[in-house]
């Protein structure tokens, strides 16, 4: 995304501009929020990208840049919080940026940026990480770290365990810039009630800004934007939300960032999962000459720091905020998908990936996704068919290649299947695991001859009841769709031909691979629902339990069958050691299987009714 410009853009609906009127005696600022993207760890290269953000920035004339939560390190750190000398090259590498953006000529630009620092006073507790490791921001100012902060609000839910890894902070950040008073938070900082909202109100701030880097979620974008409109009326002030975007491991960060004014009104909203940078003008309230000092809200201690008292001389061509377009919420969950998988693919070094194609709906899916995350060109797609395979299975799987321009080829593994057999004479479910073990085994070697990078198409719904082979089709480096009910499989699967057929393009997906029963194909006509619930029924089970840690009374009390739900349940607790050795993949979800939802393998306890 280029910078978003009031005068380059379609305007906003009438009820969201920024009123551009000149105010006499108002301050004006120009704010510029750099949504961007960064690689944990890569510390030098997320360095330069904030500093060729900042010269962008300065060149659209901004008079305070901002950058997102960790951006000097990535985000989450996860363990290396705890490494001393991972927390040391972060403080060295913030106090090399402010020192090198002044040799660059932008010195006199204030630049926000959030890095890993430790805390200098910070006692030896109980309960207290080691070395004190904070997630912090600085304001960059002349060559110099003219201000510090850390997160006051350190989540320790889902997929966040930042008790773990941080000690609060303790302050009311308060930078004074060109005249107005602009109070500093972090993400969380926000998300809970007290804190630095009701302290920025306190401190008479006219800005408020957090920097984030909230991961994606289904629906989170219309509760982010509901939960900033409420924090700027707590605040009493003009509040910017500035997001990461791109993906990290299983995290995906959709951007999204948000500026609303005092009253709750929008004033700009950036694109989705696209990098860029927002730049707007402020109409903005003067700092009070008397501005409250000491100790404010929560025991939070105003800590101001004033770079520049003189206004800016005002000028008539203002940039106003722009409204980017919203995502429906199925193009939304595609976009989330792509961006986890070129992430992780582009981010690990990898720029090829190869899939097993049955010619299902699974495989089909994540082929797609796969060739719009890193081109069909770097996708190669194998056809392993057994004697149990069918015609159709086959001619989906070439006809998906076609369509999408992928490489593809055909191997049997009959050859395999028949040698195994006669060696061992296997019967029933190691008859048909067997094939599926082939399968993946092939997959494997055609990896380490080649160098691709192997797809698992596994479902969540799929893992929920252990639906699939160890070793066999759960193999591979990432899952892209382990985060993705069935269900919502086939409607991603629609959205995307449909997207397509707007496109004037050819759809990736057979309308077969759509339409057909969903089955393995590992004996003469097997279909999924010979060992599952219709899907419908099965994933709202699943959400309830899985997603909502519904108990059996509580699924059974919403109206489904009592044996049903036991046994759906029993399958979900006996394959927890199956979803601990498939391969990480992209969460949209709010509970994903991984760090959201984390049982015990060896459990005794068993839900009924």
């Amino acid at each position: 995304m280029a910078e978003e410009r009031g005068a380059t853009h379609t305007p906003p609906p009438p009820h969201r501009v920024a009123l551009t009127i000149t105010l006499g005696g108002v301050p004006q600022l120009r704010l510029a929020l750099n949504q961007i993207d960064s690689r944990v760890g890569d510390i030098a290269q997320n360095a330069e990208s904030i500093l060729r953000w900042t010269r962008h920035s300065a060149e659209q004339g901004a008079h305070l840049v901002a950058f997102p939560e960790m951006a000097l390190t990535g985000y989450p750190v996860e363990d290396l919080a705890l490494r001393s000398s991972f927390v040391e090259a972060s403080r060295a590498a913030l106090r090399s940026l402010a020192a090198r953006l002044a040799e660059e000529g932008l010195g006199e630009l204030p630049v926000v940026v959030g890095y890993l620092d430790r805390s200098e006073t910070d006692l030896p507790k109980f309960g207290r990480p080691a070395g004190s490791p904070r997630n912090a921001g600085a304001v960059l100012h002349r060559g110099e770290v003219v201000l510090t902060y850390a997160k006051h609000h350190l989540p320790n839910y889902g997929v966040f365990d930042e008790f773990r890894y941080f000690v609060p902070g303790d302050t009311m950040p308060v930078l004074r810039v060109r005249g107005v008073d602009v109070a500093l938070a972090i993400c969380e900082d926000l998300w809970q009630e007290g804190g630095r909202v009701p302290a920025a109100r306190s401190a008479k701030a006219g800005l408020l800004l957090s920097i984030n880097a909230s991961p994606f979620e289904r629906d989170k974008d219309d509760t982010r934007l509901e939960l900033v409109r409420k924090r700027a009326q707590e605040a009493g002030c003009t509040t910017a939300y500035l997001a990461m975007v791109g993906g990290q491991d299983e995290l995906v960060f959709d951007g999204d960032s948000i500026v609303v004014d005092g009253h709750g009104e929008v004033i700009a909203r950036a694109p989705q999962f696209e990098e860029g940078c927002v730049v707007l003008d402020l109409d903005l309230p003067a700092a009070l000459p008397d501005a409250p000092t000491g100790v404010v809200d929560d025991g939070l201690r105003i800590d101001r720091v004033v770079l520049s008292e003189e206004p800016v001389e005002r000028y008539e061509a203002e940039l106003t905020g722009s409204y980017a377009e919203r995502l429906d919420d199925t193009e939304e969950m595609y976009s989330a998908l792509v961006v986890g998988l070129r992430a992780y693919v582009k981010k690990n070094g990898f720029g090829s990936v190869l899939i097993g194609l049955s010619g299902g709906i699974d495989s089909a899916l994540v082929a797609a996704l796969a060739c719009d995350a890193v081109g069909a060109e770097n996708v190669y797609g194998v056809a392993m068919p057994s004697k149990y395979s069918s015609d159709h299975s086959i001619g989906d799987a070439a006809d998906l290649a076609k369509r999408t321009g992928l490489n593809f080829r055909t191997v049997s593994i009959a050859p395999m299947f028949d040698a195994y057999m006669d060696s061992l004479g296997l019967t029933g479910l190691a008859e048909e695991n067997l094939q599926s073990r082939l399968r993946g085994t092939m997959l494997m070697a055609i990896s380490n001859q080649e160098g691709h990078i192997v797809l698992a198409p596994g479902n969540k719904s799929e893992l929920a009841v252990g639906y699939s082979t160890l070793y066999g089709d759960s193999v591979g480096a990432y899952g892209p769709i382990k985060d993705v009910y069935k269900t919502s499989i086939f409607r991603l699967a629609e959205w995307r031909n449909r997207a397509a057929v707007e496109r004037a393009q050819t759809p990736p997906i057979p309308e077969n691979s759509i339409t057909k029963p969903p089955s393995a194909e590992l004996r003469p006509g097997q279909v999924d629902t010979d060992s599952l619930p219709d899907y419908p029924v099965l994933d709202a089970i699943l959400e309830l339990y899985v997603d909502r840690d519904s108990g059996a009374d509580a699924i059974v009390a919403a109206g489904y069958d009592a044996e049903l739900v036991t046994r759906v349940l029993r399958m979900v607790d006996t394959a927890e050691y199956k979803r601990r050795q498939y391969p990480p993949g992209t969460k949209i979800s709010a509970k994903g299987f991984g760090k959201d939802r984390r049982l015990p393998i060896t459990n005794g306890w068993r839900e009924s009714v």
